[in-house]
């Protein structure tokens, strides 16, 4: 615009130039049709014939300039609004999908979109480099385990597993790693595979909070059930063996539950003042529970037959009745059991009733334990190392006295981003020098997949999520597998030792 105002002024400034009179011309014989140039009438002096197209000039400059000036002005405006467009379709969602190389959804605020933890996805060559790093580091096959002999309890359970034997059990308690069941949901698939399908064992109630879930299990319950166990809502402690509980206070509440498999069992407190419940069996009335009594642990087995069947439990009153988990198993095999609670840290099991935990365990009899932990812990701005070891060790303790004859295994937390770079080696450390005191096996993940540092590739992987803590569900799977590889790397050897063992033994009684 400011290129045109000049043109123009500097047209009207020719103008009044030429509106002095001009010098005569020179006299010459002008043609006829030159004379049609100007009016007979006119008295005024006739403009020289430079002052037209010079006029014409100066528009088509101004004309020229002013398109100019716009159309540099709409190409501004046409990048800014690409630009912008291509920012928003990058950015997630507002509702709740971010989904970048098969990476976890990511929430979001639907009027404040987060930014916090977004980054423009990696390249293809660095996707790939990175896929490699993360595959190669989980193909190898290091020496994974420390003090591995403690695993031999849970080998000589598999190893005596047989179609009319009982099945086995495997706790594997743990934080959001585990709740999503993803990892526990890989491990459960291998062995049952190669052991035998026991069923899904022991689950929560319902969909206790969100984040938690079987896949092996449909469970589910209307809302106004409340939800204790969890870190913001800890309750009384009274929970049983996962640690959380679901409690109505209305009438017509309900759980709901499909069962498929040789034995079924719904968990639940008898307590004073406690309300009754209708049970339903495929849509059909089969009895009422009451659960006033005196506080402690109660369960009400539940037929089972060919196929699935919907069980539901509906209340009669507004006096509370709570639910503590079921159990839905074969007569042979292996469970894989997921006790996992988002932003659970080890200590919180502490908290946990002991009587109604030791019921619970006694009732599993578990061939193994898995306490997977440490993420939060690293995590918390009110860590302390002496604090974590002290907590670790009482609740090993408390397993070790519950199941003598278990193995108990502690799986280390994974590489992630954390406010002190060496809280997460602290945390590692801590858990190593526990699981040395109580003979428990240690399973160093952080180490497995790639070091310190190592959780950038498996975001550019996509096998992390961009948050730089949680793996996406392939990469959780894909720790699962390498942990049961592992696993099974060290069953192998007890069963060369075994075989050796038991061959020299038959020699000697020869």
């Amino acid at each position: 615009m400011n290129a045109a105002a000049a043109a123009l002024g500097g047209l009207a400034l020719f103008a009044l130039l030429s509106a002095r009179p001009a010098d005569p011309p020179p006299k010459q014989t002008l043609k006829k049709p030159a004379a049609k140039t100007f009016s007979a009438k006119s008295t005024k002096a006739a403009p020289p014939k430079s002052a037209k197209p010079a006029a014409k000039s100066a528009r088509t400059v101004a004309a020229k300039s002013a398109r100019t000036v716009a159309a540099k002005s709409a190409r501004t405006v046409a990048a800014k609004s690409a630009r912008t467009v291509a920012v928003k379709s990058a950015r997630p969602p507002a509702n709740n999908t971010m989904q970048a190389s098969g990476s976890r959804t990511v929430k979001t605020s639907r009027k404040a979109p987060s930014r916090r933890y977004w980054v423009p996805p990696p390249s293809v060559e660095v996707r790939k480099a990175a896929f490699q790093q993360v595959s190669g580091s989980m193909d190898a096959y290091p020496e994974t385990f420390e003090n591995a002999a403690a695993l031999v309890p849970f080998f000589e359970r598999l190893y005596r597993i047989k179609e009319e034997s009982p099945a086995i059990h495997v706790l594997h308690y743990g934080d959001s790693h585990t709740a999503s069941d993803d990892l526990p949901h890989a491990l459960r698939q291998a062995f049952q595979e190669r052991f035998g399908n026991g069923g899904p064992g022991f689950a929560m109630p319902g969909s206790p909070f969100r984040g938690y879930r079987r896949f092996d299990l449909r469970s589910w319950n209307s809302r106004r059930w409340t939800t204790e166990g969890t870190p913001l809502r800890a309750g009384d402690g009274l929970h049983g063996l996962g640690g959380v509980s679901l409690t109505a206070r209305r009438e017509g509440e309900s759980v709901s539950l499909t069962v498929e498999g040789d034995h079924a069992e719904l968990l639940f407190l008898r307590q004073p003042g406690g309300g009754s419940f209708d049970i339903y069996l495929n849509g059909e009335h089969q009895g009422t529970v009451d659960t006033d009594g005196e506080t402690g642990p109660a369960s009400l087995e539940l037929p089972t037959g060919r196929g699935p069947m919907l069980y539901l439990f509906r209340t009669r009153s507004n006096a509370p009745v709570r639910l503590l988990g079921s159990i839905v198993q074969n007569r042979a095999g292996i469970t894989w059991e997921t006790l996992g609670i988002n932003g659970a840290q080890v200590s919180q099991i502490l908290d946990w009733d002991p009587r109604l935990l030791a019921t619970h365990v006694a009732k599993r009899d578990p061939a193994m334990i898995v306490l997977a932990y440490g993420t939060n812990e690293a995590t918390s701005p009110h860590w302390s190392d002496a604090d974590y070891l002290s907590k670790l060790r009482k609740v090993v303790g408390i397993f070790r006295t519950l199941a003598p004859a278990a193995t108990i295994l502690l799986v280390g937390p994974p590489d992630c981003r954390v406010r002190s770079p060496g809280a997460l080696a602290a945390v590692i450390e801590a858990q190593r020098q526990v699981a040395a005191e109580f003979g428990c096996a240690f399973w160093d993940w952080r180490s497995r997949m790639g070091g310190p540092g190592s959780i950038r590739n498996w975001v550019y992987s996509g096998m992390a999520q961009y948050d730089h803590v949680h793996l996406t569900p392939a990469g959780y799977q894909l720790t699962g597998r390498t942990l049961y590889r592992d696993l099974m790397g060290q069953y192998e050897r007890f069963l060369r030792v075994r075989t050796e063992t038991a061959s020299v033994n038959t020699r000697q009684g020869n």
